[in-house]
């Protein structure tokens, strides 16, 4: 009996330790993720009593709301455009820093600092003057004796702009990809060269397989990361021009905290998280074709 009473006490100490994280959960996440559930049902305005009307959002949504596709079809535009180049950017410069020479530690450092700012608002601003008409970009083209561009303003280079910044913060799964590169077996590739076979066939032969399920990993978790953007879009582009960069983050903020209609909003919540899952299930269905893992 005594032995029980221990054990209960250390439950009941280790409830203890774990409470704060669990109030957090449920606070800051399961309490949102229901409500806005159940608001995506509701006609609700901020100040004002929710009242239910069924599927009337998301009919307006797919059937009247022109706006949404196009922001459906920027997000996924921009998904298509950052996410294959920040993985290729990521594992060309991790292979790159997979070597031992003088002052490589200080070099992979450098490669990562641009990650640790994440999303941030400052950098997106930094971002933006780097490439208005003025900027430092359009100075460099006008020192080469080429015609400037507008990167912001033209319809043609907006999302391109806002995408490339994506793409410069690959510090995250460079160092997944440069650790995925270290665990390689090294007698692999001896007996490839034995064998005669070239970089190319060793690359693709010996390293993608090996890495395949980092590959994995940071394709799952930067589609997602892709179809939440919202900071580079409201910052950089504000949208424009001509709603060429509204990503869904950005509609999703308008409609609940610019025109109040958080019931709306709730509804293009739910609608991301669709393609969220969507996107994850196509991912997770394919990666039996591609993904090998060391005890296969």
């Amino acid at each position: 009996m005594k032995g029980k009473a221990n054990y209960r006490k250390r439950d009941y100490q280790a409830f203890f330790y774990i409470m704060p994280w669990l109030i957090g959960f449920a606070v800051l996440q399961l309490y949102p993720f229901v409500s806005s559930f159940i608001f995506s049902f509701a006609d609700y305005n901020i100040g004002a009593k929710p009242v239910f009307i069924g599927l009337e959002n998301y009919k307006k949504l797919f059937t009247q709301d022109k706006e949404f596709w196009n922001s459906l079809k920027v997000t996924i535009l921009f998904a298509l455009y950052t996410v294959p180049g920040k993985l290729i950017m990521a594992l060309a410069v991790a292979m790159f820093l997979n070597r031992d020479i003088k002052g490589i530690n200080l070099i992979r450092t450098l490669y990562y600092i641009p990650s640790l700012f994440g999303g941030s608002v400052a950098v997106a601003l930094l971002w933006r003057l780097m490439f208005l008409d003025n900027g430092v970009m359009n100075a460099m083209l006008t020192a080469l004796h080429l015609p400037n561009v507008q990167f912001i303003g033209d319809t043609r280079y907006a999302l391109k702009t806002i995408c490339a910044l994506e793409i410069w913060q690959f510090g995250s799964s460079m160092v997944m990809f440069l650790a995925a590169l270290k665990q390689v077996p090294k007698s692999l590739y001896e007996a490839a060269q034995i064998d005669g076979a070239g970089k190319v066939r060793m690359f693709f032969s010996i390293t993608l397989p090996q890495i395949s399920p980092i590959i994995f990993f940071n394709l799952l978790n930067q589609m997602i990361q892709a179809l939440q953007n919202f900071t580079s879009a409201s910052v950089i582009t504000e949208g424009g021009p001509l709603k060429a960069t509204y990503v869904l983050g950005l509609k999703l903020y308008k409609e609940g905290f610019s025109y109040f209609k958080m019931g709306y909003a709730s509804a293009i919540s739910w609608v991301v998280f669709t393609v969220i899952v969507a996107g994850t299930l196509i991912i997770f269905g394919s990666s039996k074709f591609w993904v090998h893992y060391g005890d296969e």
